[in-house]
């Protein structure tokens, strides 16, 4: 406890030291440090062994302010955009330590003195699940996690001198979306209260009001895009797979901000070839054949929200040809994609049934 307070304490006086000295070409920086204490949510019966105590931790974050210079922020309320480090115990030896870094976004609300920030980033965990040393451990698979956090805090800057306070509630997810099993993953829900450190005290600029046209006049269109990864199956050792996922969809854009999907998806998961094998041998009782075809079609609606270059997607889908049944006919998919011209893209997303993460997809397309 003493090396993590010293922690705490040292690390965000020589991060201030460090900014307060270095020339910030006139943006306006803001720092926070905010401890949690939390509990484990039992999202799953699987891991109620391993809900025993109150995890506990700390957020820092960077954030630069923006004012308007670009048209995206202005339509966006002026949103902040920065980095966020988080360290959390999970006061539970089976389920370790983590250690995450995210890029974060930061929303106001009621009159700027409501912080929503929204970030997705990667974990390192500490004492994953291992057959000989940590087999209770069936929430973490892997070292490296993809995360999640959310934060919703009342925040008052500048309340003294360069210090402000913050105070809310936070949401930290942690997963691999099943790239090794197991993978039932964990959801923290904490109370946290900090301060913040204004490193430009003397740069107060206006923010910049511009005149926005909602209206956005665009004919439909096609998107074709070809996703992948590799995953497996939630039979640990098991054994990992490559995939691929071929997506068409025409989508229709509602105005500045937004766009609805509508289309299809052929699914190539192989790691369904290793599961129907197993079910076929091992498990009679199923009644599953040997020969039963892996892949899967489904159809989706969709909407896209778009952040300046980047957007964030949401689909839901049902298959419509499925002959092998693996969590479910409706899936749900969501992500974020990059835009690196007026018609390509990158996209990195999460799929899954329900609650239950089958894959986390990388993929690259087109918008004609």
């Amino acid at each position: 406890m003493k090396c993590l307070l010293s922690f705490f304490i040292v690390v965000p006086v020589f991060v201030f030291q460090c900014f307060a000295q270095t020339d910030t070409d006139g943006k306006k920086y803001i720092l926070d440090a905010s401890p949690f204490y939390g509990s484990v949510l039992l999202h799953n019966p699987d891991i109620s062994h391993l809900i025993t105590e109150h995890p506990s931790g700390f957020i820092l974050g960077l954030s630069q302010k923006r004012y308007g210079q670009e048209e995206w922020e202005a339509l966006y309320g002026y949103p902040d955009t920065g980095f966020t480090f988080i360290y959390q115990n999970m006061q539970n030896p089976t389920l370790g330590e983590h250690y995450s870094v995210y890029a974060h976004f930061n929303f106001y609300l009621l009159k700027r003195n409501v912080q929503l920030r929204v970030g997705q980033g990667v974990a390192y965990n500490t004492n994953p699940y291992d057959k000989n040393s940590n087999f209770r451990n069936n929430a973490y698979g892997t070292h490296v996690l993809s995360s999640t956090m959310m934060m919703l805090n009342y925040q008052k800057d500048r309340l003294w001198k360069n210090l402000g306070l913050k105070a809310g509630f936070s949401l930290i997810h942690y997963s691999n979306a099943n790239f090794k099993a197991p993978n039932t993953s964990t959801n923290t829900f904490a109370l946290n209260f900090g301060f913040t450190y204004d490193l430009n005290p003397k740069m107060n600029p206006e923010f910049i009001s511009k005149q926005i046209s909602e209206k956005t006049v665009e004919p439909v269109k096609l998107n074709l895009v070809l996703r992948g990864g590799v995953n497996e199956s939630d039979v640990i050792n098991s054994g990992r797979y490559g995939f691929w996922i071929l997506s068409a969809y025409a989508d229709k854009r509602l105005g500045r901000k937004s766009a609805i999907q509508f289309g299809a998806d052929a699914f190539f998961s192989n790691f369904l070839k290793e599961l129907i094998r197993l079910q076929a041998t091992s498990f009679p009782e199923l009644n599953v054949a040997s020969d039963t075809d892996f892949k899967r079609v489904g159809l989706f609606v969709g909407h896209e929200l778009f952040i300046n270059k980047m957007s964030v997607e949401t689909q839901l889908g049902y298959y419509v040809y499925y002959p092998f049944d693996f969590e479910g006919r409706v899936y749900n998919r969501i992500g974020m994609k990059r835009y690196f011209a007026d018609t390509i893209f990158g996209a990195i997303s999460l799929k899954s049934h329900g609650a239950k993460a089958e894959t986390v997809e990388f993929g690259i397309g087109i918008r004609l």
